[in-house]
């Protein structure tokens, strides 16, 4: 099974790391994708926040980070769970859910809104459980992103006091045309020690076609992986969303069985220490894991440490601490050294990228760097340039990403213009592949078309930007 269909996230027949404040980071969810979580979800959150947000290349982590003014790191991502990470925000307006949805979408694989966290810090501002007694504002807020954005939208709920209010409400967001709706079967005033109610998410996943994610049976129900498939059945979901069972044991996704807590948190320590974990996140998510040991020695010793090396000593892992620090610092090292010649190209995952700026003056012929690739391709007997171009709510400027033989090229700089911002990304395309792109004091390459080539005769100066 995969969760990956023609390139869209599926959420039939999945087992997810739930969304989990202060537990849903990076180095959790790289684990539960490692142990055979299929779906991973981030923590909740706030759009506010996230809407301040600028999108950055960690070159030296391999990350996608996003981070707030004051330097903050909201959101960490990598190519590892780019197809599975789910991407949940709390809101309560969709204007603002939707700027947020398209900062993020290119590096997630869908976008999920909290309806169903009843602690304060999410409804105060009418956004989780809050949005359970505001049906036309659920509508908004999910046709809004449906429309607006590439990736998948689904949600995450709580059950309403009668199953017909419930069920009223659900059929009304699969109407929105979310992909799929996961159900916390407990009403918002109850907390994990009341039982869960499988019937009402059965009678959800009888009365809606989208499949639905039951969530909620981490206390009596799920302590292992074969637990996962028990629940399943017991509400007649489509998938399964785990949250503090793998809170404390994320091995609970491994269909082998369960692992020591002590082999998993050395295991996670790895990925926090890889990836740059705040030591405050590493530790709160490694006590989840101590559960009642958190007051034996090791636990002590954990709670005093106030760095990730600190951290390290505790689980004998000082020397993977000081290797993996000088690879990182040979890695910042030898990124440094290519930034002092900033024509070289970086790879960020799968795209090719130069810091390349189209300036109209420096290409004063009447073929743009967009004529000579498409050329080029017709030259070459190849498939047409294909661009796709985002626009960047903060300032409104564009950036553009070209498709050429399979390979994908842009600029790291915004543009302007749509128009600006393609000749950008078709010249980090030129420049990679070694073929002219009409600069000025460029040689005439014989590249443009003897159809473009008797065009210039006719042609006003500078009036082709393609």
């Amino acid at each position: 099974m995969t969760a990956n269909t023609v390139g869209r996230l599926c959420f039939r027949n999945v087992n997810a790391l739930a969304p989990m404040v202060r537990v849903g980071t990076l180095p959790t969810r790289l684990l539960s994708l490692d142990y055979g979580a299929d779906i991973v979800y981030s923590e909740e959150l706030i759009d506010i926040k996230m809407a301040q947000c600028q999108r950055v290349v960690n070159e030296v982590l391999e990350t996608v980070d996003f981070v707030a003014p004051d330097e903050r790191v909201m959101f960490r991502t990598c190519e590892k769970e780019k197809d599975r990470v789910v991407f949940q925000m709390g809101t309560a307006d969709p204007d603002r859910a939707l700027i947020v949805a398209r900062l993020v979408e290119n590096d997630v694989a869908a976008i999920d809104v909290n309806m169903g966290c009843p602690k304060e810090y999410s409804t105060k501002g009418g956004m989780g459980a809050a949005l359970l007694s505001d049906p036309d504002k659920i509508e908004a807020i999910l046709r809004t992103l449906v429309n607006g954005v590439s990736k998948p939208v689904t949600c995450k709920i709580r059950i309403l006091p009668t199953l017909e209010d419930t069920l009223s409400l659900v059929k009304r967001i699969e109407n929105t045309g979310v992909a799929a709706i996961a159900v916390h079967g407990r009403l918002k005033d109850e907390r994990p020690r009341h039982p869960v109610h499988c019937d009402f998410i059965q009678a959800i996943a009888e009365a809606v076609s989208i499949p639905v994610i039951a969530n909620g049976g981490s206390l009596d129900r799920v302590k292992a992986h074969a637990d996962i498939e028990v629940f399943r059945k017991a509400t007649g979901a489509s998938s399964v969303m785990v949250a503090r069972a793998a809170m404390w044991n994320p091995s609970v996704f491994r269909s082998q069985g369960l692992l020591s807590v002590e082999e998993v948190m050395e295991e996670y320590l790895k990925y926090a220490i890889r990836y740059d974990n705040h030591a405050f996140n590493t530790k709160y998510c490694l006590c989840q894991m101590l559960r009642d040991k958190v007051e034996s020695p090791l636990g002590k010793q954990l709670k005093s440490a106030q760095t990730n090396e600190e951290i390290c000593e505790g689980y004998g892992l000082q020397e993977y601490y000081k290797k993996t620090q000088a690879e990182l610092q040979a890695r910042r090292e030898a990124i440094q050294t290519n930034h002092n010649h900033p024509d070289q190209p970086v790879l960020d995952g799968d795209v090719t990228t130069m810091r390349v700026k189209f300036e109209r003056r420096e290409y004063p012929g009447e073929f743009s760097p967009k004529m000579f690739l498409l050329e080029w391709s017709r030259k070459e007997n190849l498939e047409q340039p294909r661009y796709e171009t985002v626009q960047r709510s903060q300032d409104r400027a564009f950036q553009s990403m070209v498709t050429m033989t399979g390979k994908k090229y842009r600029s790291t700089l915004w543009e302007k213009s749509k128009k600006y911002a393609e000749q950008a990304s078709a010249i980090v395309c030129l420049r990679v592949l070694g073929l002219p792109e009409g600069r000025a004091g460029e040689e005439y390459s014989g590249l443009v078309g003897k159809r473009k080539r008797e065009e210039k005769n006719t042609a006003l100066p500078g009036d082709l930007i393609l």
